[in-house]
């Protein structure tokens, strides 16, 4: 295909309540970050895709209240309700249908203003599942307790995720929740749903993210050096948890075995420099990695046990703090695309993992990991 570059991000500091700031407001100054970031004008943009959604922004046709605060006046606008990474697939198709040559991705979300059990609840089958309570942690927590009764994977593993991504976004300024706790400080947090302990799970965040994607002709013109998409992978699962085997991600496997085939990885673990991992819960980060070939199936805890996720590690995971750091809504699959530019571009700060070349961010959607999006990011 085509290759397809990004060439600006922006993103807000994520936060626990942004009073004093509207989705309008979190949206320009993303999109004005991005703009800046990429050395370009708004007329320069040839279309917009945002990402939002009515039920956690409490409007109809949410995408409307921010079209102008993303300088989508007169031009091409789409919509994706779901993760930031299949927000950037949709980029992706429309500069490759020929029509465009740059595309604005551009991701909002406000979770103080929401009430995310009721919310997340929506999203099972309104006959048999919502009247059992299922919400994104419950469902989660019952996703977690059978990967690890099947495959032995200890809630200390799982705490040791929670210890790492925390210390590591010490070092991101974006990040909402930054700190040094030990698995003995996860292990005692309070129980959210068993095994999800308050610590296993990530925050309800504010903020908003973007990105620009352009043609490798219009790439070249660009003043920012660009990072290239070498492959993309998205699969989904069965829609009722009932029918899927929840310790294990099928959907992720095969949206990684595309991803991998589209940029020429053939050994994950060796050949990806760093990884951003949607995290959205701890154990996640173990499941995810054996989907995404870093470890062997069920061999995610002895992963983590290895140290070769840590930031000195073989392949670090989540230098960013990931998403038990900052986790807003819709905006945290394109919050790991970002980062992933960031480190390629060699900018990222104290989080900066050295020599990285090849990177690889993950997004998802749906209960469990759902629908799952991958995708290789390279300086060349």
């Amino acid at each position: 295909m085509e290759r397809i570059a990004i060439v600006g991000v922006g993103q807000t500091k994520y936060e626990r309540m942004k009073k004093g700031d509207s989705f309008a407001d979190m949206v320009f100054e993303a999109t004005s970050k991005a703009l800046q970031d990429a050395r370009m004008a708004i007329k320069e943009i040839d279309n917009v895709v945002t990402v939002s959604n009515d039920f956690w922004d409490g409007r109809t046709i949410s995408s409307m209240a921010v079209m102008d605060a993303c300088g989508a006046y007169e031009k091409n606008v789409s919509t994706v309700e779901g993760d930031g990474t299949f927000g950037v697939l949709y980029g992706m198709m429309r500069i490759l249908s020929g029509s465009f040559g740059t595309t604005l991705v551009v991701a909002h979300s406000k979770g103080s203003e929401s009430i995310s059990s009721l919310i997340t609840n929506g999203m099972f089958d309104p006959i048999y599942q919502r009247a059992l309570g299922l919400d994104a942690i419950t469902s989660s927590a019952l996703q977690a307790k059978q990967y690890m009764h099947k495959f032995g994977i200890s809630e200390e593993q799982c705490a040791k995720v929670s210890v790492k991504n925390h210390g590591n976004a010490k070092n991101n300024p974006y990040a909402q929740l930054a700190m040094d706790i030990s698995v003995k400080d996860v292990m005692a947090s309070r129980m959210l749903s068993d095994p999800i302990k308050l610590y296993d799970a990530s925050p309800i965040s504010d903020g908003s993210c973007a990105v620009i994607l352009a043609s490798a002709d219009r790439a070249k013109k660009i003043g920012q050096k660009p990072v290239w998409i070498n492959g993309v992978g998205h699969y989904s699962d069965a829609y009722f948890l009932g029918d899927r085997d929840l310790a294990e991600c099928p959907s992720l496997e095969a949206a990684a075995k595309k991803a991998y085939l589209m940029a020429g990885v053939s050994n994950p673990l060796k050949e990806i420099d760093v990884a951003e991992v949607y995290d959205a819960f701890s154990y996640m980060e173990l499941l995810w990695s054996e989907g995404l070939g870093f470890c062997g199936k069920g061999e995610g805890g002895k992963l983590i046990d290895s140290g070769k996720t840590q930031m000195k590690g073989e392949l670090p995971i989540n230098p960013s703090g990931g998403v038990l750091s900052a986790h807003a809504v819709l905006v945290a699959g394109l919050a790991r695309i970002a980062e992933c530019v960031l480190q390629l571009r060699g900018e990222a700060g104290t989080r900066q993992v050295e020599g990285a070349e090849t990177a690889l961010a993950h997004g998802i959607n749906g209960p469990c990991g759902q629908s799952h999006c991958v995708i290789i990011l390279g300086k060349s």
